[in-house]
């Protein structure tokens, strides 16, 4: 363009050559360039003014968009850990409930047969007090009965009928050939 123009300012008749060869009409030319920025005006205006703020709104709502899904992936992040908190802390109490109830059963077990063997123990001495008393009890049946057949035999025996004295002295020198 600046050989353009030293050649113009050296040679002033180019510029009505170019004008005339082109068929420039400077009227005509500044008319369509006024034309032309009043249409790139009213564009700019009408048509690119309200789709650039269209294309801002999209862009803000997007941008929304991406912080409101972060924000939902963070709480989402959260929700997630805090029930893996809640899972682990329920598992523990579980083994923990389940430690405690068989420590109980255990205890419970033991306590049963503890008392078992008290109840058993209780039979047992029950069974011997009771063995105990029928053993004296026919023990003593067993005197009187072996006194009176002692008796019994001596009086046939010798013919006579004993006195209770006699009857008691001989019961005792029977009993005590028994017992030794």
């Amino acid at each position: 363009m600046t050989t353009f123009l030293a050649a113009a300012a050296e040679n002033p008749g180019v510029l009505e050559n170019i004008s005339t060869t082109f068929g420039l009409n400077w009227p005509f030319f500044i008319a369509q360039v006024v034309n032309f920025f009043l249409v790139i005006f009213v564009l700019k205006k009408f048509a690119f003014g309200p789709v650039q703020a269209i294309l801002d709104q999209r862009r803000t709502r997007i941008a929304d968009g991406e912080n409101k899904l972060k924000r939902i992936e963070q709480q989402l992040a959260e929700s997630e850990a805090t029930t893996a908190a809640a899972i682990a802390k329920a598992n523990d109490e579980a083994v923990r409930l389940i430690n405690e109830a068989k420590q109980g059963a255990a205890a419970f077990t033991e306590q049963k047969a503890q008392e078992a063997i008290a109840s058993a123990q209780q039979i047992l001495a029950k069974a011997e007090a009771a063995a105990k008393a029928d053993r004296d009890r026919l023990s003593t049946e067993l005197k009187r009965e072996f006194g009176r057949l002692v008796a019994a035999t001596t009086s046939q025996v010798t013919g006579k009928i004993l006195n209770a004295d006699d009857q008691k002295r001989i019961n005792e020198d029977a009993l005590a050939k028994v017992e030794a």
